[in-house]
């Protein structure tokens, strides 16, 4: 617009007259760049790649080919027989099988549930039909894998099998899949409660005041969301049968130990802590949980990891929960605990070591 002195001017809206930077000079496109996408930003969207690749390569790693690999499993067979079946079974091409002997079918029945064996075989010596025991609340991929394994080996010596299923998943429990998105739901309500208390203000607490303020935010959320999935997954979708108590006790350490795991990933690495947890628990934990594939069909390395992390803790505990009384459930918890303590008293001692610091960082400014 015309001024006093003829000359122009620019719009109050519109920035410099030339278009571009505010100073009156015509930006770059690299210029513009530098600021659309900073270092930090360049580096996290790296970082993000980088978890991309490693996703898609633990999830097709662990699911692409599953095998039985060493299945405990119980041969219940006369004296005379019961050795040669034993080593025929144990020596099978590619080792399917991890066969030893038990002395009668109601001990094979006893070991299958109480978690100590995944299938057993009661041989009978006045026929042409043996029995096939398994637990299907173990997953029902493993009780197919194991049938199609001794069908296969029976079928060789002129024999047959039927099975016997002696702790079968619910009819509503498709697959014996349930347990597992249980705690899946479970794992990502608790990085995600620590995620938005970073969000809300920092992710290192800048004191150990506030970082008991957030691991009794989080104990409080734990507890509402362990009851939560277990009033869902029970009395209202009747997906899992079990004790609703004990359901919602295990949910409420599960989520617990998962965010402050979270909350203490964040007091190491700051906002990147964040990409730690989903490397930790959903990278490496969902796959080799057991869930959609029980240990024994996974390969070495997910089955290796998997008891030690909390997806994988969970879904055990969860089944010996619904499907086993109870049984089994020593180490898994034990699991569990150590995440829980360990994580929460890590975010103490990183939030004790950083008062004093005179600035906050970036990414823990304010949002």
């Amino acid at each position: 617009m015309a001024t006093a002195d003829g000359g122009t001017g620019t719009g109050a809206e519109g920035g410099a007259g030339t278009g571009g930077g505010g100073d009156g000079t015509r930006r770059t496109f690299a210029g513009e760049l530098r600021d659309a996408v900073s270092a930090r930003a360049a580096l996290l969207i790296i970082g993000v790649l980088a978890l991309t690749a490693a996703f898609i390569a633990s999830y097709a790693g662990a699911f692409h080919s599953p095998k039985p690999r060493d299945v405990a499993f119980a041969v219940v067979a006369p004296p005379q027989a019961r050795g040669q079946l034993v080593a025929k079974l144990d020596g099978m091409a590619g080792s399917p099988l991890d066969a030893r002997p038990a002395a009668s079918r109601g001990e094979a029945v006893r070991q299958l549930k109480d978690r100590e064996i995944d299938g057993a075989l009661v041989y009978d010596p006045r026929g042409k039909q043996d029995e096939l025991l398994v637990a299907g609340g173990s997953g029902s991929a493993l009780s197919d894998a194991v049938q199609k394994v001794l069908t296969k080996a029976e079928q060789a010596e002129g024999r047959t099998v039927r099975t016997t299923d002696v702790a079968p998943a619910d009819p509503q429990d498709a697959r014996g899949l349930s347990s597992f998105y249980l705690v899946v739901g479970w794992c990502v309500g608790g990085y995600l409660c620590a995620a938005i208390l970073a969000i809300s203000y920092g992710a290192r607490p800048t004191n150990g005041r506030r970082a008991v303020i957030r691991l009794g935010t989080l104990l409080l959320y734990s507890v509402l969301a362990g009851l939560a999935g277990a009033l869902v997954i029970g009395p209202v979708l009747g997906a899992l049968p079990g004790s609703v108590v004990a359901l919602w006790g295990l949910g409420a350490l599960i989520v617990f130990a998962v965010g402050a795991a979270t909350l203490a990933f964040q007091g190491i690495a700051g906002i990147v802590g964040i990409g730690l947890t989903i490397l930790v628990v959903v990278i490496g934990g969902n796959p080799s949980a057991g869930g959609a594939y029980p240990y024994p069909l996974l390969p070495p390395f997910w089955h290796a990891i998997g008891p030690a992390l909390p997806p994988g803790a969970g879904t055990w505990a969860a089944r010996s929960i619904a499907y086993f009384d109870g049984q089994a459930l020593t180490g898994p918890l034990l699991v569990l605990a150590a995440w829980a303590v360990v994580a929460a008293a890590l975010t103490l001692l990183f939030a004790a070591l950083s008062v004093g610091r005179g600035t906050v960082d970036r990414s823990e400014a304010r949002q």
